[in-house]
């Protein structure tokens, strides 16, 4: 409607609008590679027809499985005033995918499906054939100099114009055969959403200009418009493309580089990183071993019982079944995440058999390759850290103390440096166990660490070996250029010869308080109770010489009206 409600978006860019089309959908990160959405599978004629007569953000998908069924191109035009042009190619991708489920997979129509969009993976899928053509994509350049003059930084994209049907591979020229320098190639974080915002961009665009100051050629891949890593000015090259497995494969066969950083576009990037260790691609920094290590339950409390970390109790799950007798086991109320989340994504705090069924449900009815995660919820305080570890040593720049209770998602906490309700003994011990779990699990560069003080002793709830969002709020109000830091270590520097010392920095003269900014008035009907499912959608800061300045900063800036002294104060329980 007339209200916006995006958090974000994607470009795609190709020679048709059909290939352009299905790089969009899979590099949304919504969990599809074609417009067949699977809900809608089994959804009435009715309901799919008021779907695609209003504007969702599921329309497209509506529309496509109404011309499965059968609607003509100028019935739905009729209807929804689509233009017919458009719908026209949508109707091109569906009877491309009926000729595959045929179960004939030739060389003309793999070349046809590739023309079109769609991966090998997609390809091999829909025919039930496996897929044995060389793929050989090339790219295109858009140049951002419009032909006056010579472009130094284009854009590059992929099409399957290739060079036997007279395409040409305009990357190449730009790639040279003896290069001067090494190259490295560099992970965007996609489009925006909440859980993963600017603030990945933030560190994503730091890091290149680390390497490029240490003499490094630096590509990057990213499909965000909106962000500055996408600036033509940012990389050496960019590609405009979807960074799912097969397009970043692509790019890497022609750059060829040394190795590839993943630690800093959030979950976009990490989960591609079985993909590279898949195909002997190196990772700069800490390994694709180092981030499974943190999501297998088993391993890392096998790491935590060798270094004595206490967290709280828990049980890795894939069935119903198995999860209610997890949560039985450790006692309600519970903690319940997916494994290889980022922003609590599809996290709940679940306090009986009922919220355990409907939670499985949700998840079963998705692709879930990965078990869920069940623990015990210790209403404590919560505390996070950003650290840099060379394999030796660690750098803490700061130590920050989260205001809500445990259990409310980091990023939608009021998070106040330095903490303000920590004794030095509790200190010493977030530093001694970000330390041991940094070097056992081998991390090399940036690690994220939550902890919750409960009882007067320090509980590990999440450690993730890669930049998180708060790495722009400690960096600046630390003073300490973490990304840049930790570039250097992922590249062999140690943390001792680079200027900030080990342990942990200094703290502040002054107070710093990071508040959550929310959007519920633009997105109705939205629970505006706090969890561990992230809802924010920004933050602002707030500075002053005392905690109780920086709060109110903090509030004013994000836009809530403080009351004045005699006014009244509503509290909800929940």
């Amino acid at each position: 409607g007339t209200q916006m409600k995006a958090t974000g978006e994607v470009m795609s860019i190709a020679d048709t609008f059909e290939m352009a089309l299905m790089k969009a959908v899979r590099g949304a990160e919504i969990s599809l590679d074609t417009l067949n959405l699977p809900k809608f599978a089994t959804e009435s004629e009715e309901d799919l027809w008021h779907i695609a007569t209003h504007a969702t953000d599921e329309r497209l998908f509506a529309v496509y499985e109404l011309l499965k069924r059968g609607v003509s191109i100028e019935k739905m035009h009729q209807e929804t005033m689509i233009d017919c042009w458009f719908l026209s190619k949508i109707l091109n991708l569906l009877n491309y995918e009926r000729e595959l489920q045929k179960g004939q997979l030739t060389e003309e129509l793999y070349t046809q499906g590739k023309k079109l969009g769609y991966p090998d993976s997609t390809i091999a899928r829909l025919s039930g054939c496996e897929v044995t053509f060389e793929r050989k994509p090339t790219f295109k350049m858009v140049d951002t100099c419009a032909g006056e003059f010579a472009a130094h930084t284009p854009y590059f994209y992929a099409t399957y114009d290739t060079e036997e049907s007279g395409g040409e591979d305009e990357a190449l020229e730009f790639i040279g055969e003896n290069r001067e320098k090494q190259t490295v190639i560099v992970l965007g974080s996609g489009p925006i959403r909440i859980g993963q915002g600017i603030e990945f961009d933030y560190a994503s665009v730091h890091c290149v200009m680390s390497l490029r100051q240490l003499g490094y050629e630096v590509v990057i891949i990213n499909n965000n418009p909106e962000t500055v890593s996408t600036d033509f000015d940012t990389g050496d090259r960019l590609y405009f493309e979807p960074l799912s497995p097969e397009d970043v494969l692509d790019i890497i066969k022609i750059e060829k580089p040394i190795g590839v950083v993943v630690a800093f576009g959030g979950q976009t990037a990490i989960k591609l990183t079985k993909t590279l260790a898949a195909n002997n691609i190196p990772i700069l920094g800490s390994s694709a071993d180092t981030i499974d290590m943190a999501e297998d339950r088993e391993r890392f409390d096998e790491l935590l019982e060798r270094s004595g970390i206490k967290r709280p109790k828990g049980h890795t799950i894939m069935t119903t079944e198995e999860a209610l007798n997890a949560a039985r086991d450790l006692g309600y109320p519970v903690l319940m995440r997916p494994s290889y989340v980022l922003g609590g994504q599809n996290m709940i705090i679940a306090y009986c058999d009922e919220d355990i069924e409907e939670y499985m449900a949700i998840i079963l009815s998705h692709k879930q390759d990965n078990p869920v995660l069940i623990d015990k919820y210790l209403s404590g305080m919560e505390i996070e850290v950003d650290a840099i570890c060379d394999g030796e040593n660690i750098l803490i720049p700061g130590i920050m103390e989260h205001v809500e209770r445990a259990g409310v998602h980091s990023g939608d906490s009021i998070a106040v440096y330095p903490p303000i309700n920590l004794e030095d003994k509790h200190r010493e011990l977030i530093l001694k166990h970000t330390k041991n779990m940094a070097k056992h699990l081998n991390v090399i560069g940036l690690i994220n660490a939550q902890y919750i003080l409960y009882n007067d002793d320090i509980y590990v709830i999440e450690v993730n070996p890669r930049s998180s969002r708060t790495i722009p709020y400690i960096s600046k109000v630390t003073g300490v250029p973490i990304i840049d830091l930790a570039t250097k270590v992922m590249l062999g520097q140690k943390l001792k010869d680079l200027g900030y010392g080990t342990g942990i920095y200094k703290e502040a003269d002054y107070y710093a308080v990071k508040a959550p900014v929310f959007s519920f008035e633009k997105l109705t009907d939205v629970d505006t109770g706090l969890g561990p499912e992230m809802k924010s959608t920004g933050e602002v800061l707030g500075l002053a010489e005392t905690y109780p300045q920086a709060l109110l900063k903090a509030f004013k800036g994000c836009g809530l009206r403080v009351p004045k002294r005699g006014s009244r104060v509503i509290v909800t329980v929940k």
